[in-house]
């Protein structure tokens, strides 16, 4: 059931974890945090378990590498060929500052490359997706539209950055080399998605992510005509050990 039979249901499952996420975020919630001191709410924990309960019964022979299941038992020991990478609420910092840009990511990794991906923003009410090679972005219930990178435009390129993790001198010191361009802020795997649309050009990002918050978004830029790489230009793989990315640049064509 791969490619556009599967990207459905995918696409239903984000949906759904979405609306728990914005039942959460109507509310008052409490805020906790993980063992790396990194924050996480009941949201994270509904909308992941919707999540995992539903790929287990679509696919029970492909296993899943989720946040906060990573977070509670540990990560495997190795990836296996094929895996389902999810984070079921990624940028939570966004969604306890209720600013809106948090999104639900699911992606489906084969031979170390993210294939199909979804990044569903609830908040925001937009979808993106990527399968069989093209990638799509829906707004509520407007018709879905395909969705391209662009060439950077001759004013200069825009290049986006998270407001939750910079590191300034290294991101100061790649813009500094770049003519004309523009800072721009966004929030979780979002930036993916700008560039994707072609409404940004570069995601320069200097400091350690997790597969499961790149996986996705990469899908849906690499089917958009983008790529997603390492700082020695080779692809951002997956089923690295530990599941860590390296430092890496997001870019449209």
């Amino acid at each position: 059931m791969l490619g556009s039979g599967l990207i459905e249901e995918i696409r239903s499952i984000a949906l759904r974890a979405g609306s728990a996420i914005l039942e959460v975020y109507a509310q008052d919630f409490a805020v906790e945090r993980k063992a790396d001191a990194s924050p996480v709410t009941r949201a994270d924990q509904l909308a992941e378990a919707i999540i995992i309960e539903a790929l287990h019964r679509i696919t029970p022979e492909i296993p899943v590498v989720a946040e906060e299941l990573a977070a509670a038992g540990g990560l495997p020991a190795a990836a296996a060929a094929c895996f389902w990478l999810v984070d079921p609420l990624d940028g939570t910092k966004e969604f306890i500052a209720r600013n809106g840009e948090f999104t639900v990511n699911i992606a489906l990794v084969e031979e170390r490359r993210p294939v199909l991906g979804v990044v569903h923003a609830p908040a925001l009410d937009v979808t993106y997706w990527a399968a069989d090679g093209c990638a799509f972005r829906r707004r509520g219930s407007d018709a879905a539209k395909p969705i391209s990178a662009r060439t950077v435009p001759d004013r200069g390129a825009t290049v986006l950055h998270s407001r939750s993790h910079v590191d300034e001198a290294q991101l100061a010191a790649y813009v500094a080399a770049l003519p004309e361009a523009e800072r721009r802020i966004s929030g979780s795997s979002i930036k993916f998605c700008l560039l994707a649309c072609g409404e940004a050009d570069l995601y320069p990002r200097f400091g350690r992510t997790m597969e499961w918050d790149t996986a996705a978004g990469q899908a849906v830029l690499e089917a958009a005509g983008g790529a997603v790489e390492t700082r020695d230009g080779r692809p951002l793989a997956y089923g690295k050990p530990g599941f860590a990315n390296p430092d890496f640049i997001a870019r449209g064509r």
